[in-house]
């Protein structure tokens, strides 16, 4: 394996990208800022759900791999003859390593409470887990590792002995990877509607379902219908914004609706925006997030 890295100004990145993939055909292609950790250090990329200012930084460096030492250096050479304001950093051999097994070590098991797990496939379970979700990283949202999931699933376990029983019906809304709504039938939820509008995460959810032995109906936002008595959303702040009306539509009477992806400072815009039809109410904080709860008064 050999790596190739280059620097570019902000205008040159982009292009310069698309040449490494296509026609260049590099395994893989990353940008970082190149005056990281430094006193010219920019802060491109703000907080969740904020569009970042520019497509890249001013002085980026660009790392792309290889397969073989002549794939590297006929990219460098066509790079540098084609592309304006690139400059060669480096090309060096990468050491042989596992590289699954360096991925895999990045990502543990997560503990939810002392009993609730979310496990890797290639881990053995905790002693202490009594329930756990066998949970991979692939390309939908929800490995139980952020704040926003962590806090669902917290809410899911430590409610689920007194309100399993009448959770006949949930709704997970914005399912990513799934495992919100997979970790509330592991606690007794039925009839459980998993809904995103990005295909690739239907197609996770449903994946992750059958590997877990838990059922779901998988889908985009349009087959959710009628009423559940569990609602749970863990997206951003302005979209559950948006959302408030379709959300609070779908809470039954006495039922419960569960909000994640919110920065403490929006906890009044969300509040506002739900005030029509339900009193949301922060239930927990987790490093600068929180979670939002209300109950349906019917």
């Amino acid at each position: 394996m050999f790596e190739l890295v280059l620097l570019a100004d902000e205008a040159a990145v982009e292009p310069l990208t698309d040449a490494l993939l296509d026609p260049l055909q590099a395994l893989s292609a990353s940008v970082e800022d190149a005056d990281a950790t430094g006193p010219r250090e920019e802060p491109l990329f703000g907080e969740p759900g904020v569009p970042a200012s520019r497509s890249a930084w001013q002085r980026s460096r660009v790392v792309a791999l290889f397969a073989d030492e002549a794939a590297a250096q006929t990219a460098a050479a066509y790079l540098l003859a084609h592309q304006g304001d690139v400059r060669l950093e480096a090309l060096r051999e990468l050491p042989d390593q596992d590289w699954v097994r360096l991925t895999q070590a990045q990502f543990e098991p997560v503990s939810i409470t002392d009993t609730f797990w979310i496990v890797p496939s290639w881990h053995d379970l905790p002693a202490a887990a009594t329930r756990a979700i066998r949970l991979d990283p692939g390309l939908a949202f929800g490995t139980g590792t952020h704040p926003t999931t962590r806090m669902c699933l917290r809410w899911i376990a430590t409610h689920a002995d007194a309100l399993s029983r009448s959770w006949r019906r949930t709704l997970d809304y914005g399912c990513g990877s799934g495992v919100l709504a997979i970790a509330a039938a592991l606690h007794g939820a039925r009839g459980i509607d998993a809904v995103d509008i990005d295909a690739a995460a239907v197609g996770a959810a449903h994946a992750n379902a059958a590997a877990n032995r838990v059922s779901l109906r998988c889908g985009r936002p349009e087959i959710a219908s009628g009423t559940y008595d569990l609602v749970l959303a863990n997206i951003l702040a302005t979209p559950l914004r948006l959302l408030a009306p379709v959300l609070c539509a779908h809470v039954a009477n006495g039922g419960h609706l569960v909000l994640s992806g919110i920065l403490q400072r929006q906890a009044d815009e969300l509040t506002q925006a739900y005030a029509p039809w339900l009193v949301l109410q922060v239930a927990d904080h987790d490093d600068g997030w929180i979670l939002m709860h209300a109950r349906h008064p019917g």
